[in-house]
């Protein structure tokens, strides 16, 4: 990996710290299959893939760090990862200076409401049997079941207010919207818990290219409005480029280059990230 000065910003806090993570899939999962015949002797061999491979990694407190690369290269395996969605296979993720990768469930409980994911298909991402309002509701009646019918309801109202999302369309379904309105109903889902660090994996990419713009402003937005922390993942480079402050750029599960937003486009240092510019 090329190394990079780290920001001055980093002094006033790193929110999240990713150590030696690593991620592998197991390519034989049954028994049977891990079995095989070698000089005549019946022999078990665990075969697996690394999808993410020491990554180290810090995400400033209020920035948007962007992590690039290419289909297949492990940035979304260490999106889930940072997220709890998957276990590492070694290393450790600190998060406001807490451990919280080797945590039980119930005192992990905490953090999940800090941290929010908004996910890459929002024709996915939403339950198509809840309306709106209910997908709203949701997240807030797990993290806060104490909270009154009233107070979540205006809650639901502001949410939608702030991401332009009509407050009267809380009754409908998620089939009655395009794909950028359904984009801004997974950001309010996000937004419900008031999170202080929320991972976007690819949340334009299933988007129109004239809706993508909309989405990526309203995100910067909301980012100085409420103070949010991204950690952004994209393959897309030219749009990351107006929403990033850093851009970490991975290759085969490894971080190859790490530096300022303008500093990278404008001088990258190593060969595989100026072959991905070109």
């Amino acid at each position: 990996m090329t190394d990079m000065s780290e920001p001055s910003s980093q002094a006033t806090g790193e929110l999240l710290k990713i150590r030696g993570l690593s991620k592998a899939f197991p390519l034989t999962k049954g028994f049977l299959e891990q079995l095989h015949f070698e000089g005549g002797r019946l022999v078990r061999r665990r075969e697996s893939v690394k999808a993410i491979n020491g990554v180290d990694l810090d995400v400033i407190r209020g920035e948007a760090l962007c992590v690039v690369g290419e289909s297949g290269c492990g940035k979304s395996t260490v999106a889930r990862v940072v997220m709890g969605l998957l276990e590492p296979t070694a290393g450790s993720i600190q998060y406001d200076g807490k451990r919280i990768d080797n945590l039980p469930p119930e005192r992990l409980l905490p953090y999940r409401r800090k941290m929010q994911m908004i996910f890459q298909n929002p024709y996915a991402s939403l339950n198509p049997r809840l309306t709106v309002k209910q997908t709203l509701e949701e997240p807030m009646r797990f993290h806060n079941p104490v909270i009154g019918n009233g107070e979540l309801k205006d809650k639901v109202r502001d949410v939608m207010d702030s991401v332009g999302v009509d407050p009267s369309w809380r009754d409908r379904f998620p089939h009655e919207f395009s794909g950028g309105q359904r984009q801004r109903i997974s950001i309010a889902r996000a937004l419900m818990v008031d999170p202080e660090f929320i991972v976007a994996d690819e949340p334009i990419a299933a988007l129109d290219v004239s809706i993508q713009a909309q989405v990526v402003n309203l995100m910067e937005e909301l980012q100085e409005e409420l103070g949010l922390t991204y950690l952004f993942i994209s393959h897309d480079l030219s749009m990351i480029r107006h929403i990033s402050d850093r851009v970490a750029v991975m290759y085969l599960g490894k971080m190859m280059e790490l530096a300022e937003s303008n500093q990278l486009y404008t001088k990258p240092l190593h060969p595989y990230t100026q072959a991905l510019l070109s």
